[in-house]
C-alpha cells in the first residue's frame, strides 16, 4: 500500500511533526518508509525523517507493506493532511 501527501506545514516537518508522524508509524506492526527524491527510509525512526528536511510543499510516498499496511498508510497520510495539528 502506498500514497503520495504533500507537506503542508508552514515549518516543514520539524522536530514535533516528525515525532508525531514516528509515533503514529511504530503503532503499527506492517514496515512503513518514506520515499522522498529517490531516498527510501525507515518511518519508524525520528533521525531518519529529521534527516530528510522537508520543506513545506515536499511531497512524500508512504510505503507500507504487511498485515496493518493500509490502516498505517491512511493514518499517516491523515497526520500529513491535518498539518499533524498545528
Amino acid at each position: 500500500m502506498e500514497r503520495t501527501v504533500k507537506i503542508l506545514n508552514e515549518s516543514g516537518m520539524h522536530a514535533r511533526p516528525a515525532g508525531a508522524f514516528v509515533k503514529k508509524a511504530t503503532g503499527f506492526s506492517s514496515d512503513i518508509n518514506v520515499e522522498v527524491n529517490g531516498k527510501t527510509l525507515n518511518a519508524k525512526s525520528i533521525m531518519n525523517i529529521l534527516s530528510l528536511g522537508l520543506k513545506k510543499d515536499d511531497e512524500i510516498k508512504i510505503v507500507a507493506t504487511g498485515d496493518d499496511a493500509e490502516q498505517a498508510v491512511e493514518a499517516l497520510v491523515d497526520l500529513v493532511n491535518s498539518k499533524f495539528g498545528e
